[in-house]
């Protein structure tokens, strides 16, 4: 195992607070990332369930956020989130579970195992299959999804404007 899953704390602030700057500098969607993009400090960024409550009014639901780090060196490489349970806003556009890999971080198949380490935990929760959505062209988000035991539901118009390319991709994951 190269990466670990950890819950946010302090000792990761300038790393998570790099990652919001480079993710933004490489123009990137901040999947996965609950709300990074929206805040100016850490301490704002762990404020999840106040901060997203406002946001999201009656479409929020808890979610857990977790650090992928890389345990040689402790390094934040990446950011995913296992949202539960599914509202129609989620069962249809964004899915469970969210994520994003460093864009200096990438094609070193943390993504995978990010998410192969998170499907552990929603099996701890009980879940018995989980959705997770990506725009149709990219590439990386479906390979991990597949490798992962996605399945293809359907394709949807992205009406919402989460991705780029206006169609959206539903994967199940039986667990």
């Amino acid at each position: 195992m190269i990466l670990r899953l950890v819950r946010p704390e302090q000792k990761y602030a300038d790393q998570v607070m790099q990652y919001k700057k480079e993710m933004a500098e490489n123009n990137d969607i901040f999947s996965g990332c609950a709300g990074l993009e929206d805040v100016d400090t850490f301490s704002e960024w762990m404020d999840f369930e106040k901060r997203l409550r406002q946001k999201y009014g009656e479409g929020y639901v808890p979610s857990e956020v977790f650090l992928a780090v890389r345990m040689n060196d402790d390094k934040v490489v990446g950011i995913i989130d296992y949202r539960h349970p599914l509202t129609p806003f989620l069962l249809q556009y964004a899915g469970n579970i969210g994520y994003s890999i460093l864009p200096s971080e990438r094609r070193k198949g943390y993504a995978s195992e990010m998410l192969r380490l998170l499907l552990q935990i929603c099996i701890s929760y009980g879940e018995k299959r989980v959705l997770l959505t990506c725009d149709k062209y990219n590439e990386a988000s479906r390979r991990t999804i597949i490798k992962n035991g996605g399945t293809l539901e359907n394709e949807i118009i992205d009406d919402v404007g989460l991705g780029r390319c206006g169609i959206i991709q539903r994967y199940w994951i039986s667990l």
